[in-house]
């Protein structure tokens, strides 16, 4: 699909420079002429003609920035589109529509500044958002009356202006499928985005972004100070015990292992059981008794000196094993510890039939530890993409394996409600679907270029029969941006079950994770509120009471709004009792699910609240009759009823004996909710927002640190074309969570978003977190939003490494210093790179039920190395010392290692290698 960009640049500049220097509107003539084709097809006509193709028309539609510095202010940016037509079917002015993706705004008409402005009309076009609705970040284009066809192997190249910018293939539209008016069939359009990452026009935000673009030379230097350095046992160990004590002897584990554990630690037992035997051939057994020569004893020690969680490890050459827990989940962390001792080279003989060892070596070690937070966590949001309980699973126990203890469960969101509701059927059978249904009378519209991934059930044929064909051909290996990510590879459809999610609960327990819902409102409801509104059409005939019970909107609400997504229809209303009436059902359901798992802890219910978009240019409920109506809320201003809706939200939650938890921006306007933990997100440098956390922990408030300059893992690791992710608070790479210091953020806001320097004194007048306040914070944890996060694969490049530097900085009770961070990062990537990521190269969830296909290895981010080519010599480096270096001469044909400086000619091109063999993203060195 790229190539057929590569005919088309006479095209490209005669139209821009037509134009486009003056006019974004300018019509670029077809490549191939009209001719006298006859008369247009009608819908029926060409629908009866594209079935007999199973894969519908072969269109390809190829996104490409061309200047994102455009306008000063970088209020927008020159793109475009080519439409190549490769069917037998003439794309006329006759009625035909696509459908696509795209998360910047297109401007309109007579829209842009004094040398480029909007002017589609000219190009025979209209675009406008998809659907009934008119809400969300879905679009169609439709032709006008003076379109030039497109005649079958016919391209026409569309420039367009759309908002802001586009600086890497993640902010490309995608999803685009083709309708022929009056047939109501979708068929999915082949898509792809081509860059030129040398270009600053298309690397730079606006003229002000000084963020430099990746390069194997910057990378070179960046990574010059992170030499390899020897491990000992404590330093391979993540997070880092607070206090480790090393002998010169070594422990032999294997042959017929007893654990002996004591009365209350049976499922540690069988927890360390399973996994002992995942990676040791012989057998273990456990005994709920004092048994003289069991290799492995766990002791409770609840009067030990560890403090909750806490643990000691001893591994004696004559006494064996023995972990002391302060609780069952101490213990449970010591075997975490013990399991990151086991050497490497037994995980990896563990993934080889027969392979697994019969013994392995353990060092002579005492380890006392314990953690610095009581929530240590990480967020996945399921509502933009879903992720089955498999891949849930698999991730919940490879965060336990780093003492990760919360799992934060983002359940609901504008474009899927995930949790089956009992009594509220159609939360799931319309709110969990997505697909091709303009009027969504059976489901939403589209979201963030997926519906039903590559299946069916969402009214769009001829999507890619598998990841590879939707990638153009190349299996995708998730180590960057994929374009099969642009044509359809997504679960943008699926829910639990109860019984699913009390499974997830179940596992989540046996690993000490306490599993935190989050029902997102009043904002971010949009699957909810349009699944109230199919159910009260499906009642409102035959009993409108049932009708109406959980009803979320007021029909005749006037208020207008648009969200930082595009929805303009996305909100509760505050003023409805069948509002509450819904959140209290949801609740109780919810509720249910852990009263039914022995052992589960509903200590915390997040409510959402965040985003509601800014009251300056857009009205939340003021046009809303019913608010009016109400003696309760007829009085009230939009920040007003923001309150009400929490005041009345807060009983609820707190009624199932949980806190309640949700983004801060619920207490922007001062509310008091007795006990209520806010997550302050939005602290992004120079934005206002800084010292939130701080002054909530010091007025005596609970805090979890969400901020989304170092935590929100979703981010793009860097400015890199192929680096997926978004980038609005900042890039976000393991370096951010790792050097992330809880108690002084200022310390590390070095930088704006856009690259320039912060001078100290900026924060001179920031509220500093007090001795009383620090004692306030619960903890932290990273932040996976899930726009871009399309397959259980992206799940892991996101979350891995960054994750574990989350983890380091919960845990590890010594936090460096500002000016101890340097040392620190070159010991941390040391960690990864010769322990922590070659475990998890060959992890294995430890599956005591037998619940989980057998699958190993992690599909962490893999660098690209640094390079550069000094007098002929290839230099090459990369950020984990440890992993290996490959380069090639003959264009990627071959591979050979680098061992040293060599000699090179010509083209070269290096990539990084795992252990296992894995490789991630070539980069081309000149």
């Amino acid at each position: 699909m790229t190539r057929s960009l590569l005919g088309i640049s006479t095209i490209v500049a005669s139209a821009w420079i037509a134009g486009c220097q003056g006019d974004a509107g300018v019509v670029s003539q077809p490549e191939t002429e009209p001719g006298d084709l006859g008369a247009s097809e009608s819908g029926e006509s060409r629908e009866s003609s594209l079935q007999t193709r199973a894969s519908g028309p072969d269109i390809a539609i190829t996104f490409r920035p061309v200047d994102n510095t455009a306008a000063d202010d970088g209020s927008f940016f020159r793109g475009e589109l080519t439409i190549e037509n490769r069917s037998g079917i003439r794309l006329d002015a006759s009625g035909w529509q696509i459908y696509f993706s795209f998360v910047r705004r297109i401007l309109n008409d007579g829209e842009g500044n004094a040398t480029y402005k909007q002017n589609l009309a000219a190009q025979g076009l209209k675009v406008q958002k998809g659907g009934a609705a008119r809400s969300g970040e879905y679009f169609v284009l439709e032709p006008l009356a003076n379109f030039v066809p497109i005649p079958p192997g016919g391209k026409r190249v569309i420039p367009f202006l759309a908002e802001n910018w586009a600086i890497v293939k993640t902010d490309a539209p995608g999803g685009f499928h083709i309708v022929f008016p009056p047939s109501t069939q979708a068929w999915a359009l082949k898509a792809s985005t081509v860059w030129d990452a040398s270009d600053p026009k298309q690397t730079k935000r606006f003229p002000g972004d000084v963020v430099p673009t990746q390069t194997p030379a910057l990378r070179y230097e960046e990574n010059a100070p992170l030499d390899r350095v020897d491990l000992d046992p404590a330093s391979s160990l993540i997070p880092r015990p607070k206090s480790v004590t090393t002998g010169s002897g070594q422990y032999r584990l294997g042959g017929k292992i007893g654990i002996d554990y004591q009365r209350g630690l049976a499922k540690e037992a069988n927890y360390l059981k399973s996994a002992l035997g995942d990676v040791l051939a012989g057998s273990v057994e456990t005994h709920e008794r004092s048994r003289c020569g069991s290799e492995i004893r766990l002791v409770l020690d609840p009067q030990g000196s560890f403090g909750a969680e806490g643990y000691s490890l001893s591994i004696d050459p004559e006494k064996g094993i023995e972990i002391r827990g302060a609780d069952s989940a101490g213990v449970f962390y010591g075997i975490q510890t013990l399991r990151q001792l086991v050497p490497v080279d037994a995980y990896q003989a563990a993934t080889r039939p027969g392979g697994k060892k019969t013994s392995v070596q353990l060092p002579e070690i005492d380890i006392s530890d314990t953690p610095l937070f009581s929530y240590r966590g990480m967020m996945l949001d399921v509502g933009r993409h879903f992720q089955s309980k498999q891949t849930v699973k698999k991730l919940l126990d490879v965060l336990a394996f780093h003492k990760i203890n919360k799992f934060h469960f983002r359940l609901t969101e504008d474009e899927g409600w995930r949790l089956e509701i009992p009594g509220i059927p159609e939360l799931t059978t319309f709110g969990a679907r997505r697909g091709y249904d303009p009027d969504e009378k059976q489901q939403l519209h589209q979201g963030f270029a997926s519906a039903n991934d590559l299946g069916g059930g969402d009214n769009i044929q001829g999507k890619a029969r598998n990841e590879t064909e939707a990638n153009g051909g190349k299996e995708p290996t998730y180590q960057g941006f994929e374009q099969a990510t642009l044509n359809y590879v997504g679960k943008g459809s699926g829910f639990y079950t109860t019984k699913e999610f009390e499974e997830i609960l179940a596992y989540a327990t046996e690993r000490h994770i306490d599993v935190i819902p989050e029902i997102d409102v009043p904002g971010h409801a949009r699957a909810a509120v349009r699944s109230m509104e199919h159910r009260y059409a499906k009642y409102a005939a035959t009993d409108p009471v049932k009708a109406s019970q959980y009803r979320l909107a007021d029909p005749n609400d006037t208020s207008k709004h648009t969200s930082v997504q595009g929805y303009t229809d996305n909100f509760v209303n505050p003023c409805l009792s069948s509002s509450y009436a819904f959140l209290a059902k949801v609740v109780r359901e919810i509720k249910a699910r852990y009263d039914a798992v022995p052992g589960a802890k509903l200590t915390l219910i997040h409510g959402g609240g965040d985003e509601l978009p800014s009251l300056s240019n857009n009205v939340w409920w003021q046009g809303s009759p019913l608010c009016k109506a109400n003696p309760e809320t007829k009085d009230l201003g939009d920040e007003q009823l923001k309150d009400h809706f929490f005041k009345k939200f807060h009983p609820i939650i707190t009624a199932t004996g949980a806190r309640m938890t949700g983004w801060d921006d619920i207490i922007h306007n001062g509310l008091q909710l007795e006990g209520f933990v806010p997550m302050p997100w939005s602290n992004v440098w120079q934005w206002g927002r800084e010292d939130d956390a701080y002054k909530y922990a010091n007025e005596g408030r609970s805090v979890i640190l969400s901020h989304a300059t170092n935590l929100y893992m979703d981010l793009a690791y860097n400015k890199d074309p192929d680096e997926p992710g978004y980038y609005w608070a900042n890039f976000v790479d393991d370096s951010k969570t790792f050097n992330y210091l809880p108690f002084d953020v200022f310390a590390i806001a070095t930088h704006n978003r856009m690259g320039h320097p912060i001078a100290p004194s900026e924060w001179d007048n920031k509220v500093r977190l007090t001795a009383a306040g620090r004692a306030n914070v619960l903890g932290m944890h990273g932040l996976l939003f899930a726009e871009n996060v399309k397959s259980p694969e992206l799940v892991e490049y996101f979350a891995f490494p960054k994750i574990l530097g989350v983890a380091e900085r919960a845990w590890n009770t010594h936090t460096p210093t500002a000016a101890d961070l340097p040392a620190a990062w070159k010991q941390f990537v040391n960690t990864l790179g010769q322990a922590a990521l070659p475990r998890l190269d060959f992890y294995r969830p430890v599956d005591v039920r037998r619940e989980l296909p057998r699958s190993t290895g992690i599909n962490y981010r893999i660098p690209l190395p640094g390079a550069k080519v000094v007098n002929g010599q290839l230099l090459a480096n990369v950020r984990y010392p440890g992993f290996n270096i490959e380069y090639s001469t003959n264009n990627g044909a071959t591979f050979v290692p680098y061992t040293g400086p060599t000699g090179v000619s010509g083209t070269v091109l290096v990539r990084a290698k795992a252990l296992n063999g894995h490789v991630g993203r070539t980069a081309k060195v000149n």
